[in-house]
């Protein structure tokens, strides 16, 4: 984010926070950043906006300290990828202080992590989840909005609750799915693993995300999460029964409505 925000100009000054300073280096050398600092209330003097960037697990604590530190008139969003823990947090804190928050959700990255990775495009063309709520400012709402079109991003609302189950649906179902697939085929004999090609890799790349984050995801949206994996494991023994029956027309005419589905994705 601070790439592609120096990328397009956004920013007088970017300031990176973060727990540990040679995590950082890389990023102040390479001058996506101008400062970086471990410490929030340093890092956010003189800011008027901030965007959270850390696992969901620490974002609610995170985002307190940042409360406390942040000037009156700052804007503050966040790319977690659950949203209404955060935004439940965000307006506990404005009844005691008033700030502007907006929920972000860019639907946009991959398995891999760290600064080595990072490139200023990633969002281009990306669509980004901003989940306001009735009380949320609409000056803040608008700045978040032009702040992620400006990246390049697509942008779409959605209210906190129903962005957690959208989600758990097309993105957390999926890697778990993935992270099954793989212990599968380890179930049924590891060997099988030397001859997978294309189809399985694709399938299953994204099992090779960081293990602590997706834990931190599946637990922070472990009620959704339920919600979809049991939709899921009616939809395959839809599918199994199917193909159990011998039917072979019944089971191409079911394959071919799922396929036109996913065709509309394109």
């Amino acid at each position: 984010m601070a790439k592609a925000a120096r990328a397009e100009g956004l920013a007088q000054e970017i300031v990176a926070v973060g727990r540990r300073r040679e995590h950082l280096q890389p990023a102040l050398e390479d001058g996506a950043v101008d400062r970086i600092t471990t410490d929030v209330a340093e890092g956010l003097a003189g800011s008027d906006f901030c965007v959270l960037a850390t696992p969901v697990a620490t974002l609610g604590s995170l985002l307190a300290e940042v409360w406390r530190a942040a000037p009156d008139d700052a804007v503050l969003t966040d790319v977690g990828s659950t949203k209404a823990a955060i935004v439940s947090t965000a307006e506990a804190l404005h009844r005691s202080r008033p700030l502007a928050f907006i929920g972000s959700h860019p639907m946009a990255g991959s398995e891999q992590s760290g600064y080595r990775v990072a490139r200023a495009n990633l969002f281009r063309g990306a669509l980004v989840v901003l989940t306001p709520t009735d009380a949320s400012d609409p000056r803040a709402l608008t700045r978040v909005t032009l702040f992620w079109e400006s990246l390049g991003a697509r942008v779409t609302t959605l209210d906190p609750v129903t962005h957690d189950r959208a989600v758990a649906a097309i993105s957390h179902l999926p890697h778990l799915v993935a992270d099954a697939l793989v212990d599968a085929v380890v179930r049924m004999d590891p060997n099988f693993l030397s001859v997978a090609a294309t189809g399985f890799r694709d399938t299953t790349r994204i099992a090779a995300g960081n293990a602590q984050v997706w834990r931190e995801i599946f637990q922070e949206n472990r009620q959704a999460l339920g919600e979809a994996l049991k939709t899921f494991r009616e939809a395959l023994d839809d599918l199994d029964h199917l193909i159990a029956t011998g039917d072979a027309a019944a089971v191409e005419r079911e394959l071919d409505r799922i396929k036109r589905v996913r065709e509309r994705l394109s």
